[in-house]
């Protein structure tokens, strides 16, 4: 069994004047939601599309399930459903003229989980592709990448265009393929779908991985951070001084904050008796916070 589906060592795509990717390293488990995130003109694109076989890298090397991504690029364009993040249709009228023509590409003969697929997604396949709205055009990509069952999934931007309803239909097909025991690869400039979905998350800053972070840990953290605000000064310093803890920060008159395990929060509510409180929030670490901090480290 191979230990990585997924593996980009030293990646380097250079296209002048700062743009490309970078001495970029990605390994990828069998069976994991994999995201990637970044801001427009980060790099995201162009790591999946070293990904697909549409670029070679001038540096490093670009494996799928052992084969280089470049070499064997025919064979295997078979084993992955790609979303692009800018598409063109072919030159064929409706959405279900084109749809069939892409099964009958990956030699699709059951159309089943195709049409299983339109229904989840509310799409009018009759529809005149080049009338077809961005959301229409995106969920018809969606349904062409998904239906062919492949092991990975290469998703670039998948959500754009989507009203929310959409993106939760999506998120929930993810989960689905994920049980599946599908490899799915997605790029997000949406902190919330990267956050809900994924395993692990790389954040890429201007053609660089500048972090790496497993996602449930922010999902679940080991430790949980408070805000405490005091009815008096007289209580919050009675409170800092009986509470020795090195994690209590005073961050006003009356208030303070505590980071603690989160095995620890029966402990911290015994303390608090006895006070009168005016505000006792718990404050979360978003994958949005984590990635403006690994941003900011990377400048």
């Amino acid at each position: 069994m191979m230990t990585n589906i997924i593996e980009l060592t030293s990646v380097t795509k250079d296209f002048g004047k700062g743009r490309g990717i970078f001495d970029v390293s990605i390994s990828i488990k069998p069976g994991m939601v994999y995201g990637y995130l970044g801001t427009n003109g980060s790099g995201k694109t162009t790591t999946i599309r070293n990904l697909m076989g549409f670029l070679k890298p001038q540096q490093g090397t670009v494996r799928i399930k052992g084969k280089d991504a470049w070499k064997d690029r025919t064979e295997l364009k078979y084993d992955i459903g790609y979303v692009a993040g800018q598409f063109e249709f072919p030159r064929l009228r409706t959405g279900t003229q084109f749809l069939r023509y892409y099964a009958k590409y990956l030699g699709i003969t059951d159309f089943t989980y195709m049409e299983r697929l339109i229904e989840l997604f509310k799409l009018d396949t009759s529809v005149n592709l080049k009338r077809m709205s961005k959301g229409m055009k995106q969920k018809t990509a969606l349904v062409a990448a998904f239906m062919g069952d492949q092991e990975i999934l290469i998703l670039d931007e998948p959500t754009t265009g989507l009203d929310p309803l959409m993106r939760e239909v999506f998120l929930k097909l993810v989960r689905e393929e994920k049980a599946k025991g599908k490899t799915i690869f997605m790029s997000s400039h949406i902190f919330q779908e990267i956050e809900e979905v994924c395993d692990v998350a790389a954040i890429i800053h201007k053609g660089r991985v500048v972090d790496t972070v497993d996602v449930d840990k922010i999902r679940n953290p080991e430790n949980k951070w408070f805000g405490i605000t005091f009815n008096t000064a007289w209580d919050r310093a009675d409170f800092v001084d009986r509470f020795r803890f090195d994690t209590v920060k005073i961050v006003g008159g009356r208030s303070c904050e505590v980071t603690i395990p989160a095995m620890d929060l029966m402990i911290l509510l015994q303390h608090l008796k006895g006070y009168l409180l005016c505000e006792f929030q718990e404050k979360h670490t978003t994958l949005e916070t984590y990635f403006k901090e690994a941003i900011r480290k990377g400048e």
